[in-house]
C-alpha cells in the first residue's frame, strides 16, 4: 500500500485547494455579521483567492519546473496552512483578505504540481488509476465544498473553514516528504516575471475597477482608472511575451481557433455555472433564513450532478466529440442560469434547485472534455502551458464574474434593499451569466475543431521548452 501514498499526498493537497474555491459562499453572512464586512469586502473574500490562483498558476508551473516539483508542492502546502490559520484568526476584513490572497499563492504552487507529481511517480496502469483517482477527488470536492462549509460554519464558526486545513496539509507535508522522490528541476527553464507581472497586475486590477464600481458607480475614479490600469496591463503582458525567449504564455498558441474556443469555453463556464453562488447564498440566509446547512443542502444537488455526470460521461461517452459535449453542456449551464431567473419576493429556496440541477448536469458535460480536447489541439511541448493557461482562464473567469455579477446585484440596490428589489437583483444577474452561457456555447461550435494534435512548435511559436510538461488539469 505504500506506492499509493504519494497519491494520498497529492489528493489531499488538490482536495483542499478546490474545496477553498467555494466552501465559503455558504459562510459568507456569517463573516459578515462578524466582521463587519460590506458587500464590497465580501466580493473580494471570494474573489481574492480565485484571482491569486488564475494570476499565478502559469507562473508556478515554470517556477515548478525549475526548482522541482516535490519542492514547490511542499512549499505551496506550507504557505496555503499558514495563510489558512492567519484566515481563520483574522480579527478583520482586510486581514481576512489578506489571507486569502496567500492562500491562494500557495494553491497555485500546490495545483501546478499534482498532475507533475503523478506523471513522475506512477506508470502504466497505475498511472492511469492515479489520474482516475485524482479526477475524482476533483469531483468530490465539487460535491463536498457546500456541505462541509454549512456543517462547520453553523456548528463550530465559519474560522473552521480555514483552520481545518492545517492538519491536512501538515500531513499532507509529511506523507510527501516521506514517500515522494524530491526530482530535479530543470535550472536551464528561464523564469518569466514581467510576464507574472503585467498579467497579475492585469488581472487585479480589472477584478478591482468592477468590484468598486458595483460600491460607487462608473463615474468614480476608484472604478474606471483600475480598468484603465487594466488596459496598459494587458498591452505590456502582450508586448513581454513576444518579445521573451521562454515567455509564461505562448500568444502563437491563440492562433489555433480550437484553443482560443476552448480557453474562452472555460472562463464562461466558471463564469456562468458558479460565480452566482455567493449572492444566492446571502439571499437564502439573510432573507429566507436558512442556516449554513441548510443553504449548503439546497447547493448539494447540483454538486452532485455535476459529479456523477463524468463518471457515466467516462463510462458511456467516449465517442461524443468535445465540440458538442462542452456546447451542449455550456448551452445547458445558460439554460440553467435562466431557470434560476424566477426568483419573487415569496419565492423559497426551492425555486433555484431546477435550475442548480441543469447547470450541474451541463458542467458535468463541458469540463472532462475540455482539458483532453485542448491537449490535442497543442504541440505536445506546449501541453502544459495549454493546461495551466485553461486553469488560470477558469479560474479567471470566476473571479471576473463574481466582480461582474456583483456590479449587477448592487446596482439593483443588493441585499440590504427590500425584498423585491432583491428579487429583481438575483434575477437580473441570473439573466446575464445565462446569456454568458448561451455565448459560450455558441462560441465553442463555432470555434472547436476536432483533430490530430498538431507537430513540433515551429519558428511560429518560439521558445518551445525542451520536453513535454505533464498537463494541469480540473
Amino acid at each position: 500500500m505504500r506506492k499509493w501514498c504519494p497519491l494520498v499526498a497529492v489528493g489531499l493537497g488538490a482536495f483542499m485547494l478546490l474545496v477553498d474555491v467555494t466552501i465559503v459562499n455558504v459562510a459568507l453572512p456569517a463573516m459578515s455579521a462578524d466582521l463587519g464586512t460590506s458587500f464590497g469586502g465580501l466580493q473580494w473574500v471570494v474573489d481574492m483567492y480565485a484571482l491569486a490562483l488564475a494570476a499565478l498558476l502559469l507562473g508556478a508551473g515554470t517556477v515548478a519546473d525549475r526548482l522541482g516539483h516535490r519542492r514547490v508542492y511542499v512549499g505551496g502546502l506550507g504557505l496555503f496552512a499558514l495563510a489558512s490559520l492567519g484566515c481563520a484568526l483574522a480579527p478583520s476584513t482586510g486581514l481576512l483578505i489578506t489571507g486569502r490572497a496567500v492562500q491562494g499563492i500557495g494553491a497555485a504552487a500546490m495545483f501546478a504540481t499534482t498532475l507533475a507529481l503523478l506523471g513522475t511517480t506512477y506508470h502504466g496502469r497505475d498511472r492511469a488509476l492515479a489520474f482516475g483517482v485524482w479526477g475524482a477527488v476533483n469531483g468530490a470536492a465539487a460535491a463536498a465544498g457546500p456541505i462541509i462549509g454549512g456543517l462547520l460554519t453553523e456548528h463550530l464558526g465559519w474560522p473552521w473553514i480555514f483552520a481545518v486545513n492545517v492538519p491536512v496539509a501538515v500531513l499532507a507535508i509529511v506523507i510527501t516528504l516521506l514517500t515522494v522522490a524530491p526530482g530535479h528541476g530543470r535550472g536551464h527553464r528561464r523564469l518569466d516575471p514581467l510576464g507574472m507581472l503585467t498579467f497579475t497586475v492585469a488581472a487585479g486590477a480589472a477584478t478591482y475597477g468592477l468590484i468598486h464600481s458595483g460600491e460607487a458607480g462608473w463615474s468614480e475614479p476608484g472604478s474606471w482608472a483600475p480598468l484603465l490600469l487594466a488596459a496598459l496591463a494587458l498591452l505590456a503582458f502582450v508586448a513581454v511575451e513576444r518579445r521573451t525567449a521562454e515567455p509564461m504564455l505562448d500568444l502563437g498558441l491563440f492562433r489555433n481557433r480550437t484553443f482560443v474556443g476552448l480557453i474562452v469555453a472555460g472562463a464562461l463556464l466558471s463564469l456562468s455555472a458558479w460565480a452566482m453562488f455567493p449572492y444566492a447564498s446571502i439571499w437564502m440566509q439573510d432573507r429566507l433564513g436558512l442556516g449554513p446547512v441548510g443553504t449548503g443542502l439546497v447547493i448539494m444537488p447540483m454538486s452532485l450532478v455535476s459529479f456523477v455526470v463524468p463518471l457515466l460521461m467516462g463510462r458511456f461517452g467516449h465517442g461524443v466529440p468535445a465540440r458538442w459535449s462542452v456546447s451542449v453542456g455550456l448551452l445547458l449551464i445558460g439554460v440553467g442560469d435562466l431557470l434560476q431567473a424566477r426568483v419573487h419576493a415569496d419565492s423559497g429556496a426551492e425555486v433555484l434547485i431546477p435550475g442548480m440541477v441543469c447547470v450541474g448536469l451541463g458542467a458535468g458535460l463541458a469540463l472532462p472534455p475540455l482539458s483532453s480536447a485542448l491537449l490535442g489541439a497543442v504541440p505536445r511541448e506546449r501541453a502544459g502551458m495549454a493546461g495551466g493557461a485553461l486553469n488560470s482562464a477558469r479560474q479567471l473567469g470566476l473571479a471576473i464574474g463574481v466582480a461582474v455579477l456583483g456590479s449587477v446585484f448592487a446596482a439593483a440596490d443588493g441585499p440590504a434593499g427590500p425584498a423585491a428589489d432583491v428579487a429583481t437583483a438575483l434575477n437580473t444577474s441570473y439573466l446575464l451569466a445565462g446569456a454568458l452561457g448561451l455565448v459560450g456555447a455558441v462560441l465553442a461550435f463555432a470555434l472547436v475543431r476536432s483533430g490530430r494534435r498538431p507537430g513540433p512548435a515551429t519558428r511560429e511559436t518560439p521558445g518551445a521548452p525542451s520536453g513535454p510538461r505533464p498537463a494541469v488539469r480540473i
